[in-house]
Protein backbone atom coordinates (compact mmCIF):
# COMPACT_ATOMS: atom_id res chain seq x y z
CA UNK A 1 0.00 0.00 0.00
CA UNK A 2 1.41 3.37 -0.98
CA UNK A 3 1.29 6.22 1.56
CA UNK A 4 -1.77 8.43 1.29
CA UNK A 5 -0.91 12.13 1.29
CA UNK A 6 -3.49 14.86 0.81
CA UNK A 7 -3.75 18.37 2.18
CA UNK A 8 -6.09 17.18 4.93
CA UNK A 9 -4.83 13.63 5.53
CA UNK A 10 -1.64 11.56 5.68
CA UNK A 11 -1.49 7.80 6.12
CA UNK A 12 1.67 5.72 6.47
CA UNK A 13 1.81 2.00 7.24
CA UNK A 14 4.60 1.18 9.72
CA UNK A 15 4.73 -2.42 8.47
CA UNK A 16 5.02 -1.69 4.75
CA UNK A 17 6.14 1.61 3.36
CA UNK A 18 6.57 4.20 6.08
CA UNK A 19 9.58 6.46 5.70
CA UNK A 20 11.24 6.84 9.10
CA UNK A 21 13.32 9.98 9.69
CA UNK A 22 16.66 9.33 11.45
CA UNK A 23 17.54 11.48 14.46
CA UNK A 24 20.27 13.96 13.62
CA UNK A 25 22.17 13.53 16.89
CA UNK A 26 25.05 11.02 16.37
CA UNK A 27 24.64 9.85 19.99
CA UNK A 28 21.17 8.57 19.06
CA UNK A 29 22.41 6.50 16.11
CA UNK A 30 19.96 3.77 15.11
CA UNK A 31 16.90 5.73 16.24
CA UNK A 32 14.25 7.18 13.93
CA UNK A 33 10.66 8.36 13.94
CA UNK A 34 7.51 8.97 11.92
CA UNK A 35 5.70 12.23 12.60
CA UNK A 36 2.78 12.98 10.29
CA UNK A 37 1.60 16.27 11.84
CA UNK A 38 3.70 19.11 10.38
CA UNK A 39 2.23 21.60 12.87
CA UNK A 40 4.05 20.26 15.95
CA UNK A 41 7.67 19.80 16.95
CA UNK A 42 9.28 16.40 16.46
CA UNK A 43 9.09 15.52 20.18
CA UNK A 44 5.57 16.86 20.92
CA UNK A 45 2.26 15.13 20.26
CA UNK A 46 1.98 11.70 18.66
CA UNK A 47 4.76 9.90 16.82
CA UNK A 48 6.15 6.43 16.13
CA UNK A 49 9.65 5.84 17.51
CA UNK A 50 11.92 3.08 16.19
CA UNK A 51 15.19 1.90 17.71
CA UNK A 52 17.47 -0.53 15.88
CA UNK A 53 19.07 -3.39 17.87
CA UNK A 54 21.85 -2.06 20.11
CA UNK A 55 20.76 1.59 19.93
CA UNK A 56 20.05 3.99 22.79
CA UNK A 57 18.37 7.30 23.40
CA UNK A 58 20.38 10.23 24.70
CA UNK A 59 19.82 11.29 28.33
CA UNK A 60 16.84 13.66 28.52
CA UNK A 61 14.19 15.22 30.78
CA UNK A 62 10.53 15.19 29.81
CA UNK A 63 9.05 18.71 29.67
CA UNK A 64 5.57 17.23 30.21
CA UNK A 65 4.02 13.83 30.69
CA UNK A 66 4.74 11.15 28.10
CA UNK A 67 2.73 8.04 27.35
CA UNK A 68 3.77 5.20 25.09
CA UNK A 69 2.72 1.75 23.94
CA UNK A 70 5.30 -0.89 23.12
CA UNK A 71 4.45 -2.38 19.71
CA UNK A 72 7.49 -4.62 19.09
CA UNK A 73 10.73 -5.59 20.83
CA UNK A 74 12.04 -4.66 24.27
CA UNK A 75 13.13 -1.33 25.72
CA UNK A 76 15.30 -1.14 28.84
CA UNK A 77 15.31 2.03 30.94
CA UNK A 78 18.40 3.18 32.81
CA UNK A 79 16.83 2.01 36.12
CA UNK A 80 16.56 -1.56 34.73
CA UNK A 81 12.82 -1.50 33.95
CA UNK A 82 12.10 -3.61 30.86
CA UNK A 83 9.15 -2.70 28.63
CA UNK A 84 7.69 -5.35 26.31
CA UNK A 85 5.00 -5.48 23.57
CA UNK A 86 1.61 -4.51 24.97
CA UNK A 87 3.02 -2.45 27.86
CA UNK A 88 1.33 0.94 28.18
CA UNK A 89 3.61 3.37 30.04
CA UNK A 90 3.12 6.83 31.58
CA UNK A 91 6.11 8.98 32.59
CA UNK A 92 5.52 12.18 34.58
CA UNK A 93 6.76 15.54 33.37
CA UNK A 94 10.27 16.12 34.71
CA UNK A 95 11.24 12.43 34.43
CA UNK A 96 14.93 12.07 33.56
CA UNK A 97 16.18 8.94 31.87
CA UNK A 98 17.82 7.22 28.94
CA UNK A 99 16.84 3.91 27.37
CA UNK A 100 18.43 1.24 25.21
CA UNK A 101 17.37 -1.87 23.33
CA UNK A 102 19.19 -5.08 22.54
CA UNK A 103 16.44 -6.45 20.28
CA UNK A 104 15.29 -3.26 18.57
CA UNK A 105 11.82 -1.88 19.24
CA UNK A 106 8.88 0.04 17.83
CA UNK A 107 6.92 2.38 20.09
CA UNK A 108 3.82 4.59 19.71
CA UNK A 109 4.47 7.77 21.73
CA UNK A 110 2.40 10.74 22.88
CA UNK A 111 4.29 13.60 24.56
CA UNK A 112 2.64 16.69 26.08
CA UNK A 113 5.72 18.90 25.74
CA UNK A 114 9.21 18.68 24.34
CA UNK A 115 12.22 17.00 25.84
CA UNK A 116 15.20 18.77 27.35
CA UNK A 117 18.71 17.36 26.85
CA UNK A 118 20.80 16.40 29.88
CA UNK A 119 24.57 16.38 30.32
CA UNK A 120 25.32 18.92 27.57
CA UNK A 121 23.51 16.91 24.88
CA UNK A 122 22.31 18.80 21.81
CA UNK A 123 18.68 19.79 21.23
CA UNK A 124 17.85 16.94 18.82
CA UNK A 125 17.80 13.71 20.77
CA UNK A 126 15.87 10.49 21.11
Amino acid sequence: MKPIVREDRKVANIRDDAAFTPYENPAARGTSYIKLNPETRRDVGFYIYRMEPGSRSTPHRHGGAEEFVMIEGELIDNDGTVYRPGDVVWLAGGTEHTSHTETGCLIAVYAERGEEPLADEGPDHG
